[in-house]
């Protein structure tokens, strides 16, 4: 070795001498500040939320879809979504994974296996379910999984802005592409989809709505004329799709004998029985205009859905839907809907909904969203119920921010232009003005509504460790621990996967149901539980879909605060079999199989 590269490792060695110990007690004293926060939010708010995606495994960032050049003046808003999170057993051993979307030409779709130990691996590769993304078969956007063919395993579908696909779960050990010989279409520019089973015969049927108008091709489109043709009452968009269940692997398309015609812009659905006649209904939430709620009916040759928004008020208001997702916030045995939009302070505040029903199996509803404290979510994407801190009310997880950009450039001056102007203008992309790598709506703070039980909210996101402004998209709650906390997994829109271990407070106790159906469809999608304990009662439904492009984990958590035993658990099942639990045990996972 030279002089001049023993000088150079002497000087190395040196300066390590002198400043790693002052190195290390910084980071000592950094560890212990925050284990010193978390204690305090443990202790205060009954939880606490640590990001550990890195630390258990989990290394990936989401990629953005690539577009047609003609498109690029407001590329960064029309390549705004595509980030999603669905949580999925798909081996059956007991602890749930995590399936990420990603959305640019060649990149891959992961699954992360729950190993049991606090750590993920990603196994989409070997499985046959990463590389989705081929050039000329448009972008994924979501996915949602259900055992359709009822042999104890779940199965996946993908939407996409392009080629659906369809992949059979062949018992945890690979997965085999169905999607050509399924029967669903070549392209569809989806916004959401999931199952349910709409005509009670115990086989999951698949919906998918439309966001982008079907001749839409975002990577070469021979038009820019692909925009709404209104920002309140855009009707341009792309078509629903209901398929049927045949039972032989297919599926066939029966959309227009059931009613559902809408051509709204659909950015989420979730399937949940709000009449509580015990057949699934369906909500959507719609950009550019009103949601809708489908009731699914008899008719005379089959179920039918007859759209009434507007009579029910959920459709009353033209808005920014982005959200759908369902929960029983009172403790009143009813589920509320909740739709996100967009809120900004002097420019454009449209306000979040919170739908709560006037009665129990009531269709009417009144929006709680401001008396209850979570209206006000910045440009809000994807949110979750679930009991956060286990105290017997289910809280609010809400992510959002939209571009971001320069932080020192704003584009919302030239998008409050745009939407002044009429249809033919808005409707062409051409016309809109160059963001030229400006923010809209930029690093945001998410927002955690704790639920007081007593009919309001409070945030107190920045408290329990959620400090990150990346443009959130999906979330999804799992106890990935199987330890009775619900932890959060966040998609972000070009941006890293997040994961939130919760620390939930001693002493909190909790129950969990995994159900799974005989009668019914295998997954138990569309059954129903009621839990009575200590004066309470709250309901909860199996869904797959929830949120904006997520899916939670399948089993439903109830947390119990400090009470030492539930009182009764009332079943209902997809089939309309009721069962009845007597004080089944807490703090485990009771997994109940439909009776015979």
């Amino acid at each position: 070795m030279s002089k001049a590269p023993k000088q150079a490792v002497l000087a190395l060695l040196l300066v390590a001498g002198l400043f790693g110990p002052l190195l290390y007690s910084r980071g000592k004293r950094r560890a212990e500040a925050d284990v010193a926060r978390q204690q305090a939010a443990v202790d205060r708010y009954g939880m606490s939320l640590e990001e550990v995606a890195e630390a258990s495994g989990i290394h990936f960032v989401h990629s953005i879809p690539v577009l047609d050049p003609k498109l690029d003046n407001i590329a960064p808003m029309i390549a705004s979504m595509g980030a999603s999170v669905s949580i999925v057993d798909y081996d059956n051993d007991g602890w749930d994974d995590i399936y990420v979307t990603n959305s640019s030409p060649g990149s891959k779709n992961h699954l992360y296996r729950n190993l049991g130990n606090g750590r993920f691996v990603d196994v989409a590769e070997q499985l046959g379910i990463a590389d989705l993304n081929k050039p000329g078969t448009g972008v994924c956007v979501g996915a949602v999984w259900a055992d359709y063919d009822n042999d104890g395993y779940e199965d996946l579908f993908v939407y996409k802005w392009g080629k659906p696909e369809l992949f059979h779960n062949d018992h945890g050990k690979a997965f085999t592409r169905v999607t050509d010989r399924s029967g669903l279409p070549d392209w569809i520019n989806a916004g959401a989809a999931t199952w349910l089973d709409y005509d009670g015969d115990g086989k999951l049927d698949l919906f998918i709505a439309g966001y982008w108008p079907d001749y839409v091709r975002l990577e070469s489109t021979p038009t820019t004329k692909i925009m709404p043709n209104s920002f309140e009452y855009g009707n341009n968009g792309g078509r629903k799709w209901l398929f049927r269940n045949m039972g032989d692997g297919t599926f066939k398309d029966v959309t227009r004998e059931v009613g559902l015609d809408s051509t709204r812009w659909t950015l989420a659905v979730i399937a949940a029985d709000f009449n509580n006649d015990g057949m699934p209904d369906l909500f959507l939430a719609n950009d550019y205009g009103v949601s809708q709620l489908y009731i699914n009916e008899a008719g005379p040759n089959g179920r039918r859905f007859r759209e009434i928004g507007e009579e029910s008020r959920v459709g009353h208001s033209p808005k920014s839907g982005m959200n759908a997702s369902v929960g029983d916030v009172l403790n009143s045995g009813a589920l509320s809907i909740y739709v996100s939009n967009i809120s900004e302070d002097g420019v454009l505040v449209q306000g979040n909904n919170l739908w709560v029903p006037q009665a129990p199996g009531s269709l009417r509803y009144s929006n709680l969203a401001s008396a209850m404290g979570i209206e006000l979510g910045g440009w809000s994407f994807g949110a979750q119920f679930g009991d956060l801190n286990n105290d017997g009310f289910l809280d609010l997880f809400l992510v959002n921010g939209y571009v971001s950009g320069k932080p020192d450039g704003n584009y919302w001056y030239d998008f409050s232009e745009i939407t002044g102007g009429n249809s033919s203008i808005i409707s062409d992309a051409k016309n809109w003005p160059a963001m030229r790598g400006r923010s809209l709506a930029g690093f945001q703070r998410k927002r955690l509504w704790l639920n007081g039980g007593d009919g309001r909210f409070f945030d107190v996101s920045q408290a329990v460790g959620v400090t990150d402004t990346h443009d959130g998209r999906a979330v999804a709650l799992a106890d990935l621990e199987n330890n009775g906390s619900l932890d959060v997994i966040v998609a972000n829109q070009g941006g890293p996967l997040m994961l939130y271990r919760n620390h939930v407070k001693p002493g909190r106790n909790w129950i969990e149901f995994e159900l799974k159906g005989r009668a019914s469809n295998r997954s138990a999608i569309g059954a129903q539980v009621r839990v009575k304990w200590n004066g309470q009662e709250q309901l909860q439904e199996v869904a797959a879909a929830s949120g904006f492009a997520a899916e939670n984990q399948r089993r439903l958590h109830f947390g119990l605060g400090e009470a030492k035993a539930v009182d009764r658990v009332t079943i209902r099942w997809p089939s309309g079999r009721v069962q009845t639990l007597e004080s089944p045990p807490i703090d485990t996972i009771n997994p109940i199989e439909e009776p015979k």
